[in-house]
């Protein structure tokens, strides 16, 4: 290929460097760094590169374009390849869509084709073409501002999500970006990091984001074993309740107190305890210097044995015989981060004042809406996940920092950015039966709103601003 043919593929890039930009910290935001990445649809690979893969694949029917990518990226490799006729021996953790959705004649069928070079884990990243968009971009094209097409199937969100289930995919979460894909300063940044995270307004975005993971299939109880990690401080007349009422699930299940310099007897009791029930795996640990549940959290992971980790919390007011719900959940592949929610069915007198009660919605409501998948209740003390998963979020933890004294955003935050799966079990919410709540709350609350700014800027702004 020539100079000239190479030189007209990459200006239509330059030309809407802005837009392309945003494209790649979208999917810099998806994509681990290191992994192994096949691009369908990867034009001159652009895209492939910024993703930083150890191992990257880039397809593409276009001649002129994989010859230009060939050059320009020597260390990754790309295929002349019809994505409906997509032939690959081998697995990858990301498969990258960009915007090439829409020019297939058969979707499905490149999407079968993708199936196969898929493992459990791996994720599929899809950005197309807001439909309302079209006479915009048609436009576009006729005024060579946009590179013309020849083709294009302009789908709502509706049709994209079914066809991937067709195709043997599970949609995880779904966002949009970009309301100006040209740089006006001052409008740009107004709109791009304002207006078009409003509802109503998200509507108009151009860039719509899925990301979706194959349907796993379910494991038997027998491959499982279950790290029940109680976090504690001053609970002394909840541990026999604990030990008796929290259930065995899977091959195995140990408990895990995790004592937070307790003063009411709470580790003495917690001793005797473990002494009246050999038969049952219990151990206890000190918090030591560590403050906060969320560390002691930490601890109690960190210690597990368990393929599974579940938290517990200590005062059962989220009632321990609920556990089995939440693995079978993760057990049977509906979710990958299974988080309780008190909100659903009627709770008990006395359980949750008023106010704590309207604040658990409002942020239930605020998160939702900032990570893409719906959170009924973010407080609630249950939450369980694999022990890969977990070690895939604490090697990631410092996109979001060590800013959480709770542990239930750490754990959520994270499984958003690793793309988890979420799947919500309800609870019914009972009142305490001994001690009283650690949990202030006009402090917490207000700890819970700067949270939700770092959510904000890191996931809604991708960091940049």
């Amino acid at each position: 290929m020539d100079d000239a043919k190479s030189e007209k593929l990459l200006r239509w890039r330059r030309r809407n460097s802005y837009y392309y930009g945003w494209l790649d910290r979208i999917y810099k935001f998806v994509v681990r760094p290191g992994s192994r990445v096949l691009h369908v649809g990867c034009e001159c690979g652009d895209l492939l590169a910024a993703v930083e893969p150890s191992y990257g694949v880039g397809v593409d029917e276009n001649p002129e374009a994989i010859e230009t990518a060939k050059k320009r990226f020597p260390s990754l490799n790309f295929h002349l390849m019809n994505p409906h006729e997509l032939s690959l021996d081998e697995k990858f953790d990301y498969v990258l869509i960009c915007n090439s959705l829409g020019h297939w004649h058969d979707i499905q069928q490149v999407m079968e084709r993708v199936r196969p070079l898929t493992k459990e884990s791996t994720r599929i990243v899809v950005t197309y073409y807001n439909y309302l968009w079209e006479w915009v971009l048609r436009l576009g094209s006729l005024l060579k501002i946009r590179r013309p097409y020849p083709y294009q199937n302009w789908l709502p969100p509706e049709d994209i999500v079914n066809l991937l289930n067709l195709s043997g995919f599970d949609v995880i979460r779904s966002d949009s970006f970009l309301m100006m894909p040209k740089r006006v300063p001052p409008l740009t940044t107004f709109c791009n990091y304002f207006l078009s995270l409003l509802p109503g307004f998200r509507l108009f975005n151009l860039v719509n984001l899925v990301i979706a993971r194959p349907i796993p299939a379910a494991r038997r109880d027998e491959d499982l074993s279950v790290s029940v990690v109680i976090p504690c401080r001053n609970e002394r007349g909840n541990i026999e309740s604990a030990i008796k009422r929290i259930p065995q699930m899977g091959r195995e299940t140990e408990i895990i107190f995790v004592d937070g310099n307790s003063t009411d007897g709470t580790i003495e009791e917690i001793e005797r305890r473990i002494n009246e029930h050999p038969e049952r795996k219990i151990s206890l640990l000190h918090q030591g210097g560590g403050v906060g549940k969320g560390d002691a959290v930490r601890k109690g992971f960190a210690d597990a044995s368990g393929d599974v980790l579940v938290i517990q919390d200590a005062d059962l007011t989220a009632p321990p015989e609920d556990l089995p719900k939440f693995f079978r959940a993760l057990r049977d592949g509906k979710g990958e981060f299974i988080n309780g929610s008190r909100l659903v069915y009627p709770m008990e007198r006395q359980a949750m004042r008023f106010l704590n009660l309207l604040g658990n919605k409002f942020f239930g409501t605020l998160f939702s809406w900032l990570l893409g998948q719906r959170f009924r209740d973010t407080l609630c003390g249950t939450k369980m996940l694999s022990r890969k998963d977990y070690d895939l979020i604490t090697a990631n933890r410092s996109y979001f920092g060590d800013f959480d004294p709770f542990g239930d955003f750490d754990l959520i935050f994270g499984a958003v950015k690793q793309n988890l799966k979420v799947a919500e079990v309800p609870v019914t919410y009972r009142a305490r039966t001994y001690g009283s709540t650690n949990i202030s709350r006009f402090r917490h609350g207000w700890l819970l709103l700067k949270m939700s700014w770092i959510a904000f800027k890191k996931i809604k702004w991708l960091g940049k601003l």
